[in-house]
């Protein structure tokens, strides 16, 4: 949709209350954290995780207990949420890739209705897309990024922001102070909690590495609880200013007509989870809270996407939804759980600090996965890479100590295809590709996968992107440049590096 037609689309779709009436829209707060699993959280079954106010505000609304992202990768998750279209669909499917100037947001289409519409925390999705919110407040990411050129070699962090600013989440509250009282308004709240690095002193009861829950494919050692415990300590930072966005809803006397969503971008910054297409990347935990409208304490079992979001504001805010969206509305699940709106989702991988690409479908059940590189092993995220957890993974792997389970990270060449019964092997630790007895459903989900390929337009691209740090170490390499250049100039690049290799 052009930003021609933009406003003309929202008149004809717009059913608010009559001209001179208080708009009585519902408004809309987003909250994202950043590089959380979907079961670390106190109501989503860990029990060593502190999470006080997001219980309670799962005791107060609905739990999706099968909600998915499209990536697990931060930058490409949020274009392809604000997008409500797959991450290969935007042009941004790499990390760092700043999202198209030319891409139709949901956020510009409420702002067009008259929600007044707001951002604060992490961004990270370029400046193009900026003048679809009223206002955008963003948080100082040097906790967490390398610095570009020579100082990059040394992998040491350039760290400027002190105190809860480096939550991401100190001008959560005052941005909602700030807002207009005449209008409806749309909040999207971005944590770079628990995004790594990790702080040790940030809470006065940190959490032990006995507290730890740690999954059979990490080492399990003293290190990798410690480092574990730093992880869950920073949730129980974004736990804290959760509890002070709902008290200041309740301050405002707003929370009754105030819809509330909580996600993660991705999954948690360790081993086989983040940037991996297995439930411990791409599942998120997926809380709503809308009093009187959803049941308290209920759950929800359905398949739901985070394309789906997109198309469920618009239908909050009384819009259609654009035919180029992906998502379906899942405010049917509201009022009946038992519904259902989806019998798949789909998922992606592309480059994140190195190169990779793979895709996956999934039903309630079972998973298919297609490695298409799989020539190359499944290396976490840098950052990861360079973690205490990984660190002890290769220690143990030199000394031939880690169990078949915790060497999926550095199998070369992986499995093409990997097929998954979720519900009897959740952690996906036993590949039934290869049994004769699950060729038919193979087969089916072979061909589902490739029909949604097709109807979304996933081709193989031209060109394989270079890794940007080494795989053993995490170190930068010299090919790294922030920020880093968007698809088109990286395809031109790529093409003259590979006509240059093969002379």
């Amino acid at each position: 949709m052009s930003r021609f037609t933009l406003f003309s689309f929202v008149s004809a779709c717009l059913t608010v209350t009559a001209l001179g009436q208080a708009d009585s829209r519902p408004n809309i707060v987003l909250i994202i954290a950043d590089d959380l699993a979907w079961d670390d959280l106190g109501c989503t079954g860990n029990p060593g995780v502190r999470t006080p106010n997001l219980d309670r505000l799962a005791e107060g609304g609905m739990q999706f207990t099968n909600a998915f992202l499209t990536i697990s990768s931060c930058s490409p998750s949020r274009a392809s949420l604000i997008t409500s279209t797959y991450p290969h669909q935007t042009d941004a499917e790499q990390l760092h890739w700043p999202l198209p100037a030319d891409r139709l947001t949901f956020v510009e289409l409420l702002k067009a209705s008259g929600y007044w519409t707001a951002a604060a925390g992490k961004w990270h999705l370029g400046d193009a897309v900026k003048d679809r919110f009223d206002e955008v407040r963003e948080a100082d990411v040097s906790g967490f990024q390398l610095p570009a050129g020579k100082a990059a070699k040394a992998g040491k962090i350039l760290q400027k922001a002190v105190g809860d600013a480096r939550s991401g989440c100190d001008q959560w509250v005052p941005l909602l102070k700030s807002r207009p009282r005449d209008k409806p308004f749309f909040l999207w709240l971005a944590a770079l909690d628990p995004h790594r690095d990790y702080d040790e002193g940030i809470l006065e009861q940190p959490h032990k590495p006995g507290d730890v829950r740690l999954p059979p494919y990490v080492a399990d050692t003293f290190e990798s609880r410690r480092d574990y415990a730093l992880y869950y300590d920073e949730i129980t930072r974004l736990d804290r200013f959760v509890g002070a966005v709902m008290a200041e809803l309740k301050e405002q006397n707003a929370v009754d007509n105030t819809f509330v969503l909580f996600i993660s971008d991705n999954g948690r910054p360790f081993p086989r989870d983040k940037t991996t297409l297995y439930d411990s990347g791409i599942k998120t935990p997926f809380i709503v809270h809308w009093p009187g409208r959803v049941d308290p304490g209920s759950r929800c079992n359905r398949l739901v996407s985070s394309v789906d979001i997109a198309p469920t504001f618009l239908e909050l805010a009384g819009l259609s939804t654009p035919k180029v969206f992906e998502g379906r509305s899942f405010l049917l699940l509201l009022r009946n759980p038992k519904k259902s709106i989806r019998d798949f989702v789909f998922a992606e991988r592309n480059w994140h600090d190195y190169e990779d690409r793979v895709r996956a479908v999934r039903n309630r059940r079972f998973k298919y996965i297609r490695n298409f590189y799989n020539d190359l092993p499944n290396t976490p995220p840098a950052d990861v890479v360079r973690s205490v957890a990984y660190r002890e993974m290769i220690r143990l792997r030199k000394e031939d100590r880690l169990v078949d389970a915790q060497k999926n990270t550095f199998m070369q060449p992986r499995a093409r295809e990997e097929l998954y019964d979720v519900q009897a092997d959740p952690f996906e630790l036993k590949n039934l590709a290869a049994d004769p007895a699950q060729a038919k459903r193979l087969k089916r989900f072979r061909r589902t996968l490739a029909k949604w390929q097709q109807e979304t337009g996933d081709t193989e691209p031209r060109f394989r992107t270079l890794d940007e740090f080494s795989r053993e170490d995490g170190q930068a390499l010299p090919v790294r440049e922030r920020p880093r250049p968007d698809k088109a100039e990286m395809t031109r690049r790529l093409e003259a590096y590979y006509r240059k290799q093969a002379k």
